[in-house]
Parts: structure tokens; sequence; C-alpha cells
């Protein structure tokens, strides 16, 4: 991949231009190349306003028009884009999984440079895997043959809740060991860049809203399926964290009355009925102890009928779960990420089910239910559009969160 090393100046104008401005440059920066329309429809301004803003920083070089797309339909000539310039340097974002830390590095242009995974063992805590983070880190810049200097930032994804005030890992999480601990704040200091902690649904769905299956769709859900279940949601545009960073915790809502204790200390947790680990907890006892999840969808794709009731099971519950979300925000799409996806339509023909069943049915009718497209690159790719929004601008200029 080409490497570009340009370099632009930061919107310098004071007053309500220069936030204007700023704001435009901050919103390029999270989704990419945008039209003038779009820019205005985002950011509520009128379209003679923004005609304005993209001149004068298409003039001093900080945003470029991009050339139109030949496959684009529709009539007339299709809309021209503009994007954020070339500049030096790289993001890292970071996943942080149950068993795996994934890490990759882009060009401020969101444009990936290196990516790589490694294993973590079952049960480790913050302290012990973030010296595994920055010596990752380490390895993709020098195998890419950047020098540490050229890192701008870096972005974190957890399976868990992120306190937005502290940027700690908050109760909840599925890495008991990394409660209270401040990933972001750790690195940031190591390295010497800003950083920032968000979780991995959040940034699932970030991702799928910049390059994925919710790009230009105002009101999206995402919903991961793993060890736990959690959703990350973009409502009106905007990423919506909540007032203390914790919307989303799916699997924490109460759906069976009567059911088993969760380990968050409420009963019948979404979690309890609706997990890689409770469905191999129902298997378990006639296909052995060392089933895993892999095997059961392997295993329902072949015909068995245990493992595809399983799998049906565990969508219908999730399409319950998900009815109560959609009943709130009424989303334009719901995308559905983690090991089950997999299983295509035994189980997202059952979620589909679930949400017809329990939802509003005006809600139901208009909600797409679909698979993510970025798949299990999803929260590291988040993880890199949240370093873009956290990298400094040419000049100095810290861009602030768009989210909610």
């Amino acid at each position: 991949m080409a490497r570009t090393e340009a370099t632009t100046a930061a919107p310098s104008v004071t007053g309500p231009r220069g936030r204007n401005q700023r704001a435009v440059v901050r919103l390029l920066g999270a989704r990419g190349a945008l039209s003038r329309a779009t820019i205005a429809r985002a950011l509520e301004l009128s379209p003679t306003t923004v005609g304005g803003i993209v001149a004068d920083l298409v003039a001093d070089g900080t945003i470029v028009e991009n050339p139109a797309d030949p496959a684009a339909r529709g009539r007339g000539r299709p809309a021209r884009t503009f994007g954020l310039a070339p500049r030096g340097g790289v993001v890292g974002g970071v996943d942080v999984g149950r068993s795996h830390v994934r890490a990759a590095l882009a060009t401020a242009d969101g444009q990936v440079v290196v990516e790589r995974e490694v294993p973590l063992p079952l049960g480790h805590s913050g302290p012990e895997t973030t010296p595994v983070v920055l010596d990752l880190l380490a390895q993709l810049i020098a195998g890419s043959g950047r020098a540490p200097g050229d890192l701008r930032a870096v972005g974190l994804g957890l399976p868990g809740p992120v306190e937005r005030s502290t940027q700690t890992v908050g109760p909840g999480t599925i890495l008991s060991g990394w409660v209270g601990y401040d990933m972001a704040g750790e690195v940031g200091a190591r390295l010497g860049v800003p950083a920032a902690t968000d979780n991995d649904a959040n940034l699932a769905i970030l991702a799928e809203a910049r390059w994925g299956a919710a790009r230009g769709v105002r009101d999206a859900v995402y919903v991961k399926v793993s060890t736990g279940i959690g959703a990350g949601m973009v409502l009106d545009g905007h990423l919506h964290r909540g007032f203390g960073g914790t919307a989303g915790e799916l699997g924490h809502s109460p759906v069976e009355p009567a059911g088993v204790v969760c380990r968050c200390g409420n009963r019948g947790c979404l979690e309890t009925v609706a997990s890689v680990p409770s469905a191999l907890e129902m298997l378990r006892p006639t296909l052995g102890p060392d089933l895993t999840i892999d095997r059961v969808i392997d295993a329902s794709d072949a015909g068995d009928p245990a493992c595809r009731r399983v799998i049906e099971d565990v969508g219908r519950h999730v399409g319950r779960g998900v009815a109560l979300l959609a009943n709130l925000v009424d989303p334009e799409l719901i995308l559905l990420g983690g090991p089950f996806v997999r299983a295509g339509d035994a189980f997202l023909g059952a979620v589909r089910t679930g949400l017809r069943r329990d939802a509003i049915p005006s809600v139901a009718a208009r909600a797409r239910v679909e698979r993510g497209l970025l798949g299990e690159r999803a929260a590291v790719l988040g993880a890199l559009a949240l370093a873009l929004e956290a990298a400094p601008l040419p000049g100095g200029a810290v861009p602030d969160s768009s989210a909610r």
C-alpha cells in the first residue's frame, strides 16, 4: 500500500465559522468522505454555510475533493464528496477479547496498513495484558516501516462497559481482572499519544457505520452475541454511549424472571439463555465436555437436530432481547455479530422470528435484521475509527468526540 506523508494545516479561524470548520473536520475524520448535502444534514447547517466552509478547507489544504464514483447510479451526476487530506503518521486500533488481542495500524484516511492477532490466556487482567498490547503495537510499527514517533493516537476496545468519565472498565465485563483499570491512561502515558477506550460493541457499530453495512444509516444497532451480549447504537447519526457510558448492556436485561442467577447478580438475564456458554452448557451433557461453539455450528450445518435446535433457541431469545431494544429506539437496521452468525439462517431467521413476535408490529416491520459485514474485524476497525477521532489534527487541535 502506498504511503502519503503530506501535511495539512488545521483550521485556524476563530468564532462560529472556526467552530463549524472544526466540526466538519471532526465529522470527516469519524465518517470518511461525505458530500456537502450529507455534511449539512449531519451538522444541521445550511447548504450555503457548508459550501463556504468546504471551499475554505479545500483552499487551505485541510480537505480534498474526491473524484466522482463512476459506478454511482441515479439521476444526474453523482454528488461530489470531500475527505481529509492525507497527512503523515498512523493511528493504532486494539481489540482485547476474552482469549485474544487484535491490533492494526491505519493511515489518516482509514486505510489499514497492517493487522495482527495473538492469543491471550483465559482470565487475563489489565496490568498483565497492557505490556502485550504495547509490544504488539511496537511490532506493527516496526513491521510497517514506520518509526515510533509516527503513531498519533490509539483506540482500545474491551468486552464490557467503559465509564465515560474515567475511561475505566466497569462491573459487568466478562474480564473480571479489568474492572477499574484505565487501559487508555496506561497506554497513552507509555506511548505519549492520545488514547481512548470503549466497549467492543460500540466500536463495532462505529466501524460498520463508517465502512460496513450501516454506512449511510442514521439509526442502527449492532448486537454482538458471544460470551456476553452487548449492543452498540448509532442514533440520529451519533454513537450513543449513555450518560455514564454503559448504554447497550443488553445481555443483562432480565427475560426469564424464574431463570438462573446471572453473574451480574440479577436473575434470568438474556445472557443466561442466549450466549456461547449457555448454548454449550445445554449440549455438553450429551456431546461431551470438550464441545466448542465452532463444532456446534458445524454439526448444525451437517443436520444435527440438537445443535440446530439450540442455535435456533438462542436466536429466538436474542430476538426477544432485540425486540425490547427496538421498541425503545426504533432502529432502521439491526446488525448481528459474534460466532452464531456463522450458522446463517438457523440463527438469523430465529432472531427475526423473535423480533416479529415480541416487538411492536410497526417497529418489527421496518427494522432490517442482517449480519455485520466486517465480521471478527469489526471491533479493531472501530478502535481505529476511535483513534482517528482522538488523533491530534495538524497544528495541534484535538477533535472532540461527536458521540452522545
